[in-house]
This record gives structure tokens, C-alpha cells and sequence, in this order.
């Protein structure tokens, strides 16, 4: 019989390179069966269908420190986007360190993959329930804490339906972009050789994953947040009507439109108390209250909106008040209403509160964006003040007081530049939750008093108060600061940090705050990202926790600046006045 050669292709198919002979059948005989190989290769998997072992016992384990507790309690719906992003990230871990544990040392035999693959459904899913239900309980009892109701029953159900969806996406996406590594790589292999051509394909698809999350979800993020944004800046909220007084911007004579205001502008001038709500209020009649503000539209440049604000004040006789208040805005240009209320109520009216917009995004965005612009708006508005009420005889000027919150400290801390220059700026300065890129709040925390904590720190020789909750500023003895940060001690926009990832904080050693759980401790990694989303619902917390101060500032004021005859009673009273 004779025999055919067959000549093996070359290139990718290399494993089969070589002579391999098949008999060739007589004329009119069938072909004879063979067991031979076939010569059509094996067609190659590009991604494995099945889950890596060290991966799935590293999901498992992230999955269920992110039940363990942290400054807040969360919605159903983020503990399960939490829970499932935090399994994601520890099967990414754990399949890389399963990797080059192959590479660097040897297999393991098919025996031993089936025994850790047994051990693992065997444990697992009892490790799951069990951390299911403490953190169950461990969200009961933060809401207790807190004093918000408790969550329902079946909401466990649905945080782990939310947890599930949520890693199985970013499984696919994570599959999705190895099939694409794999791709470029076999491309990439017609060229040059194997090495090479994995180093390229992986160049190649992290660049176009990049430049994927960089355009089209930042940027984009960013772009509709700023369209959003303007949307809204351009509305007016309910019940906000035109006033009708000249003491307030928009209102008869005013140089600022109304139109110019935007939105936050426009409900921050119109939410004066009545004079008969004010008169009941103080026992003794009231003044008209003078609220001013600028708007993004209503000048052109800072400088020049800042300097219109000075001119407002002029116009309605802001410097003959006891009082003249400014006010550095969140990102968005809003002020919690009931910052200038306590004011006035305190002062039966007798005020000048003013503020000036610099953007339109909220505090978030800005933050990332362009901080420059709190800073440039800050200094440009205290400073064009601070100069007519400098210009001023020192017995005919108005107490003089500066308020930020959020982003507006950030804002105030670095016109003034240091410490000692923001308790020297003013007459009294209120601060409420602090952001940690704070330089002067960095510096007094790291500088603090031997033996105080750093959610309390006692800083001797400047007059700088802190306080992680509000009533304790009623017991002061001594002299009265004239800086006061109001810092709660589950506000993760003040103890958010980069060294979290890889540090223990300080707010977590030794004795704790009252309002942080004992039952939360550091994790690698997982607490970072624990704190990174609780600012999500940092606002959704009632008054004295989280990023929520609101008739705090009472107790705040009443500490630097309180009026003639003020008492503790006084400030109970006006606190729950507000809080009504």
C-alpha cells in the first residue's frame, strides 16, 4: 500500500509540526477506520469558563468583611453594590496570587484542586450565613446608635440578589477584557515573537480600557454632573418667591438680580425668618434680617462678584449691624438654612449675612474638579469685607464672623494659611465637617495635646475648639475661643483618608468616639473602601452624625459669639425651635 505524506502547516499550529503519514486506500476501497489524530488541531479556549480557586476563596472572604460595620449604616441597595464590588476586588486578588503561585512554583495535582474545591462549598456558604446575619445585626444596632428605624427583615434577601448582580457584571467585564488581551496577543504573534506579543496586547487593551473609563465614564460623568448642574442652578426651588424687602439681593434696588442668583442664591436670600417670628422668638421687637449674596451670573470674574457683594452691603447698611456674617457655600453655592436662622434668631435680627457662589457642581465633583475655585472665591469675598471692616473705626465695626462647611473649610483654611491667622482673621470663626485635605485642621490634629484623642483634639496655647458633638461646647470653662470645628464623629468627609488603605487610623486605637461602634475594626483595603461609601450616605443620617450639623450650629455660635444675656437655655430652646 502506498503512503502519503502529509506536511504539517507552520505558524500557530506549530504543535503539529512535522510528517505524519496516512495510508492511502486502493481504488474503490472505502477509507480504512483509524485512530490516527486527527489533522484539524484542537480548536484553543481563549478564557477559562471555570472560576480560579484562590480567586473564589478570596471573593468569599472579602464578601464577607464587607458586612463588618462601619461609621454608617447603609441601604440595602449600597450594601449589596458594596458587598459585590468588595467580592470583585478580592477574586482579582486572590487569582493573580493564584497565578504566580503556579509560575513561581509548581501545579497542583488534579486530586488537590478537587479537595480545595470540596472544602470550599463546604465552607463557604456556612461562612456566608453566618456573616449575613451579624451583619444583620451589626446594622441594627448602628441604626440604634444613631437613632434611625430599623431596616426590614427581608432586606438581607435583597442585598445579597444587589451583591450577586453586581459581581457576576464585573466578572463578565474582567472575562471580556482577557478575551481581549488574548486576541491581541494571538494578532500580535503573526510579528513577533510570544512574550513580546503578551506584553503588547496587554499594553494595547489596558490603553483602550483606560481611555475607555477616562472618556467615556469620567469625562462623560463629569460632563452630564456640569449639565445637570446647570439645569438645576437655573431653577428656583418650591416656595421661593422674589423678595420684596431692599435688604435682601433680588429684592427693590438691589445691584444683584434675581435672575443672577441661581438657584441656591435665591432660596438663601428668601428664607429669612418673619419679624413676628423673630420678635416671639427674642421677647423684644426685631430687626429686619440683611441676607446678600452673588450669584455665578452676577459678575464676571470673582473679584468683581466679591466686590458687588461689598457694595450690597453698603447699600443696605450691613456695617451699622451687630453682626455681619460671611459665609463660604458647598460647591453647589448652598447654605443649610439653618446656619443663617440660628444667627438670626440669636441676634433678633440685627445681621448682615453674606455669601457668593463659585460653582454650580456639588461639593463632590468640585472637590475632584478644580478645589482652586473655593479657594479663589473664599479669599476674594473675605478679603474685599475684611477690608471696609477694617477701614472702619474699632469701636463702630460689627462683630465679625466667618462660617464654613464642607468644602467652604477648605476653602477659608487656605486663605487664611495657617492656624494662627484664621483665630487672628476674625472675631469668631465655625467650622463644620472638615474635608482631610484641611491644612490648617491637619496641622492642629497632628499637633495636638499629649493624651487627646484625634476626634477630640485639645490644642493648648490657640484659641481653637473641637468638638464631636455639640452639647459638650455648653461646659467650657475659661476663655472663650474664637475658632470652633464641629467634626461628628461619624463623618467620613472629615476621617476619609488615602492612608486607610494601609494603616490603622488613629480614631480606631484607644479609646473611640461614643458614636463609633466597638464592633468595627481595620481591614487592608476593605475599610478604604467602607469609608469611600459612606459618603454616599453621609447626608441620610439624622442632625450629629454623619455629614448632617444643622441646629449644631447654635451650640457653635453660642460658644464664639453669643449675644448679651445668652444662657444654655436659650440655645436648647433655639435648637429645638429648628429642629421642628
Amino acid at each position: 500500500m502506498r503512503r502519503q505524506v502529509v506536511a504539517s502547516p507552520t505558524g500557530w499550529l506549530a504543535p503539529f509540526r512535522g510528517r505524519i503519514p496516512v495510508p492511502r486506500p486502493s481504488p474503490g476501497q472505502a477509507p480504512p477506520h483509524t485512530t490516527e489524530p486527527s489533522l484539524t488541531p484542537p480548536r484553543r479556549r481563549i478564557v477559562r469558563s471555570g472560576l480560579s480557586l484562590t480567586g473564589a476563596a478570596f471573593a468569599a472572604v472579602f464578601y464577607c468583611l464587607s458586612f463588618t460595620p462601619s461609621l454608617l449604616p447603609r441601604a440595602w441597595s449600597l450594601q449589596g453594590v458594596v458587598a459585590g464590588i468588595t467580592a470583585a476586588m478580592g477574586y482579582a486578588l486572590g487569582a493573580a496570587l493564584g497565578a504566580l503561585f503556579r509560575r513561581g512554583w509548581r501545579q497542583p495535582t488534579a486530586r488537590t484542586v478537587r479537595i480545595a474545591w470540596s472544602i470550599l462549598f463546604a465552607v463557604v456558604p456556612l461562612l456566608v450565613v453566618v456573616f449575613l446575619w451579624l451583619g444583620t445585626r451589626w446594622q441594627r444596632d448602628l441604626r440604634i446608635r444613631l437613632g434611625m428605624p430599623p431596616a426590614e427583615e427581608h432586606d438581607v434577601v435583597r442585598t445579597v440578589g444587589v451583591s450577586l448582580l453586581t459581581f457576576g457584571l464585573l466578572l463578565l467585564i474582567a472575562r471580556l477584557l482577557r478575551l481581549s488581551t488574548h486576541g491581541c496577543a494571538w494578532l500580535f504573534r503573526q510579528f513577533v515573537p510570544a512574550p513580546a506579543a503578551w506584553c503588547a496586547g496587554s499594553v494595547v487593551v489596558a490603553l483602550l480600557a483606560y481611555g475607555a473609563v477616562d472618556s467615556l465614564l469620567i469625562t462623560q460623568m463629569f460632563s452630564m454632573a456640569d449639565r445637570s448642574a446647570a439645569v438645576v442652578n437655573s431653577g428656583t426651588g418650591d416656595g421661593v418667591r422674589v423678595p420684596q424687602s431692599p435688604l435682601r439681593s433680588g429684592g427693590p434696588r438691589s445691584l444683584v438680580s434675581w435672575d443672577s442668583l441661581g438657584r441656591q442664591g435665591r432660596a438663601f436670600v428668601a428664607g429669612v425668618p418673619t419679624g413676628e417670628q423673630l420678635t416671639a422668638f427674642a421677647g423684644r421687637p426685631a430687626l429686619e434680617p440683611i441676607r446678600l449674596y452673588a450669584g455665578l451670573s452676577s459678575a464676571y470674574t470673582v473679584e468683581e462678584r466679591a466686590d458687588l457683594v461689598v457694595r450690597e452691603m453698603d447699600r443696605t447698611g450691613a456695617f451699622d449691624r451687630a453682626v455681619v456674617a460671611i459665609i463660604t457655600p458647598t460647591g453647589t453655592g448652598w447654605v443649610d438654612s439653618k446656619v443663617p436662622r440660628s444667627l438670626e434668631y440669636m441676634y433678633a435680627g440685627d445681621t448682615a449675612l453674606v455669601s457668593m457662589q463659585y460653582s454650580y457642581l456639588p461639593s463632590f465633583f468640585a472637590f475632584l474638579g478644580d478645589r482652586s475655585e473655593v479657594v479663589d472665591a473664599a479669599d476674594a469675598l473675605i478679603g474685599a469685607v475684611r477690608a471696609r471692616w477694617a477701614a472702619m473705626p474699632v469701636g463702630e465695626r460689627p462683630r465679625l464672623l466667618l462660617f464654613g462647611e464642607s468644602l467652604g473649610t477648605y476653602g477659608m483654611e487656605k486663605t487664611f494659611g495657617s492656624p494662627q491667622s484664621l483665630v487672628d482673621g476674625a472675631d469668631g470663626a465655625l467650622l463644620l465637617g472638615p474635608t482631610f485635605a484641611n491644612p490648617a485642621h491637619r496641622a492642629l490634629t497632628e499637633g495636638r495635646a499629649e493624651g487627646s484623642p484625634v476626634w477630640d483634639p485639645d490644642y493648648p496655647g490657640l484659641a481653637i475648639e473641637f468638638a464631636d458633638d455639640a452639647a459638650e461646647l455648653r461646659t467650657l470653662t475659661g476663655a472663650r475661643p474664637k475658632v470652633v470645628y464641629l467634626q461628628n464623629a461619624t463623618d467620613p468627609v472629615v476621617w476619609w483618608s488615602w492612608d486607610l488603605l494601609w494603616k490603622q487610623p488613629e480614631w480606631l486605637n484607644g479609646r473611640r468616639a461614643p458614636d463609633v461602634t466597638p464592633d468595627m475594626h481595620w481591614y487592608p483595603g476593605i475599610t478604604f473602601w467602607q469609608i469611600s461609601c459612606d459618603l454616599v450616605f453621609s447626608n441620610k443620617v439624622p442632625t450629629g452624625h454623619g455629614h448632617v450639623y444643622k441646629s449644631e450650629t447654635v451650640d457653635g455660635w453660642a460658644t464664639i459669639a453669643p449675644p448679651p444675656g445668652w444662657t444654655t437655655a436659650d440655645s436648647l430652646r433655639l435648637r429645638a425651635l429648628l429642629d421642628d
